[in-house]
């Protein structure tokens, strides 16, 4: 590769999000992994959100995750969460209605047309193990200042 070449982009990805409070609402934090399609971990991140419920935090985290993975120019993407309101109100299944979500819910929706694909998909919290020690360990770290 020269060096007028650029790295190339990553065409699909997976993306597994979550987010968690101590309280509802309590400290908050949210954690993405993305990964290719062997699984191997791309990019991923943890965030201290202050404040917040658990599905504010998986929405925040989720909100990350989608830019970040429009940056390495993800055109398809399967989006993976523990969360079955949140991904019921992202597949329309469930309405939000929660004032302070709407909000969030709409960023998603408007960060997920930059897709040429996207699902989003509810997976059980024992197969978002990565994503949730992220959040933890950040909780955890904010818990001792």
């Amino acid at each position: 590769m020269t060096s007028e070449e650029k790295e190339p982009k990553l065409a699909q990805a997976k993306l597994y999000v979550d987010g968690g409070a101590r309280g509802n609402p309590g400290p908050a934090a949210g954690a993405f992994i993305i990964c290719n399609l062997a699984d191997s971990v791309v990019k991923k991140d943890a965030l201290y959100f202050g404040i917040a419920t658990n599905n504010q935090a998986e929405y925040q985290a989720l909100i990350k995750g989608l830019a970040a993975a429009g940056r390495l120019d993800v055109k398809r993407l399967q989006v993976f969460l523990d969360s079955e309101l949140v991904v019921r109100q992202l597949n329309g299944q469930y309405r939000v209605k929660n004032k302070e979500l709407q909000p969030l819910h709409q960023k998603v929706k408007v960060l997920s047309d930059g897709f040429a694909a996207i699902t989003f998909t509810h997976v059980p919290r024992a197969l978002n193990k990565e994503a949730d020690a992220e959040v933890n360990r950040i909780l955890d770290k904010h818990s001792r200042k």
